[in-house]
């Protein structure tokens, strides 16, 4: 299974079929066919699921300056993609590596990260996650620390579509 990331800065028009796409300058989420005229993202989900047991959820998080997600997990894995700013994404398994506006990561299932945001301007980035049919409708975010979950939050997740698979 993969979420394969394509980027469209003239516009898009989409076929019907496992694939979101995000229209940059709207803020707005399609699934299937599509007609973005502007800078859009899409978002295809390749390979074989069991029919009802999956979602596919686009959403976009926003952080103001010195925003700081706690370690933390998500129960599916999915493409982030900047939409401005600078996120610093540091896993337990490696260097932090920090994303700017245009690029983008993937985070497995279960994988711990640490996200900071630019000190000095708001950040944001949209993503597609893939989660287990449980999840539909529910907050993903699970901390490492239970700790955390009592700390401010300053990031705000704001799901812009849905769909079960």
């Amino acid at each position: 299974m993969s979420l394969v990331l394509s980027e469209h800065p003239g516009g898009v028009v989409t076929e019907s079929g496992r694939r979101i796409a995000y229209d940059l300058q709207r803020n707005e989420a399609h699934f299937g066919a599509a007609r973005i005229d502007g800078a859009a993202v899409v978002w295809e989900l390749e390979g074989e699921l069991e029919p009802g047991a999956w979602v596919l959820r686009c959403d976009r998080v926003d952080f103001p300056p010195g925003g700081i997600a706690y370690r933390h997990v998500h129960p599916g894995g999915g493409t982030r993609r900047i939409l401005h700013g600078t996120l610093t994404i540091d896993r337990e398994d490696g260097d932090p590596q920090t994303y700017s506006t245009g690029e983008s990561w993937y985070e497995g299932a279960d994988d711990p990260v640490l996200a900071t945001a630019s000190a000095t301007e708001d950040t944001a980035f949209v993503r597609v996650l893939l989660l287990p049919a449980e999840w539909a409708g529910r907050r993903t975010i699970t901390y490492v620390d239970p700790g955390d979950e009592d700390k401010p939050r300053l990031q705000r997740a704001t799901v812009l579509l849905e769909v079960r698979l």
